[in-house]
């Protein structure tokens, strides 16, 4: 059981390192895109939205899994701590709260990944309206 160990320190640890990779990534890159944009280059409302909304779904599934993955992480760590207690019997305090602090860590990685990729999430959002009522604005129509 100690690959256990070994799975939640590098495995899940790992997976949330690389999502909030990808979710800072992916908001960069929204964040010079809409830059650029000019509402008036495009004819109509829905080829606007499609270029504004492209790839926000990475980061919303980012921030709305990453405590899930931080949660198996301290499920994981803590169904480390009671098989080492129940396999040798004995209550090392030393060793418990090793497997409690490994558990405790991926749920704070977790909720360290998420928050960020759920502000930049709302962020980003909140600029595509703003980008759409622009074009909205300027063309003179009404949101269809």
């Amino acid at each position: 059981m100690e690959w256990l160990s070994a799975v939640v320190d590098y495995g899940v640890i790992g997976l949330l390192i690389l999502m909030s990779i990808i979710a800072v990534s992916v908001a960069v890159e929204r964040i010079l895109v809409y830059k650029k944009i000019k509402p008036e280059e495009f004819e109509d409302r829905k080829s606007l939205e499609i270029k504004l909304t492209d790839k926000l779904h990475i980061i919303a599934t980012i921030g709305s899994n990453a405590p899930y993955i931080g949660l198996l992480g301290t499920v994981l760590g803590i169904m480390l701590t009671f098989y080492n207690i129940g396999k040798e019997g004995l209550i090392d305090t030393s060793k418990i709260m090793t497997g409690l602090a490994l558990a405790l860590k991926a749920t704070a990685i977790g909720l360290l990944v998420a928050i960020p990729s759920i502000t930049f999430y709302n962020f980003l959002l909140r600029r595509v309206k703003v980008l759409l009522a622009q074009w909205e604005k300027i063309n003179g129509r009404k949101r269809i």
